[in-house]
């Protein structure tokens, strides 16, 4: 195993870790109104696990097809940014109890995983094509968070289920 592989797969599984540390499903997230088409909360591990060892497998190959220091640095900003923007929603969602600002920054993330599969492609055509399903998700996502915002707002501690659960902001 090559030394690439296991930073790759260590930042993969850092990445799992601080994510599941920073989401809370408890009383608060459970008032929420949700769409009936918002996925079992079982399904989120799972479907994590395998965007995030794809997200790996992609930082790999990208990296191995990076063949000048300059192209190096440039996959390491396109991973390090989308990284900031993942750990970045879970905090403001569950533990601010802002899905308001969630969505907002949803968007930021949403880009930095456009910019993965766009970005790449130049370093590794399958590398960028093996960041396309967290790209879907992240998208199914963006509209979920959407959709929660707009069944429970305002989120602003007055009037509405989730905000009287969570107390004043």
């Amino acid at each position: 195993m090559t030394t690439t592989i296991i930073i790759a797969a260590g930042l993969a599984v850092l990445l799992a870790l601080a994510g599941g540390l920073l989401t809370e499903v408890g009383p608060w997230y459970r008032a929420l109104r949700k769409p009936g088409w918002n996925p079992p909360d079982w399904a989120f591990g799972p479907i994590w696990t395998v965007i995030l060892s794809l997200l790996a497998a992609s930082g790999v190959l990208a990296w191995r097809g990076a063949h000048t220091p300059t192209a190096h640095l440039q996959v390491a900003i396109y991973f390090a940014v989308n990284w900031v923007f993942h750990l970045a929603w879970s905090p403001l969602f569950f533990k601010l109890k802002r899905p308001d600002w969630a969505l907002i920054e949803n968007t930021f993330l949403l880009g930095s995983v456009a910019a993965l599969v766009i970005g790449l492609r130049p370093f590794s055509v399958l590398a960028s094509w093996l960041d396309v399903p967290y790209l879907v998700w992240v998208t199914i996502a963006l509209y979920l968070n959407y959709t929660i915002v707009r069944l429970n707002e305002p989120f602003s501690g007055v009037g509405s289920t989730a905000a009287t659960s969570q107390g004043a902001a």
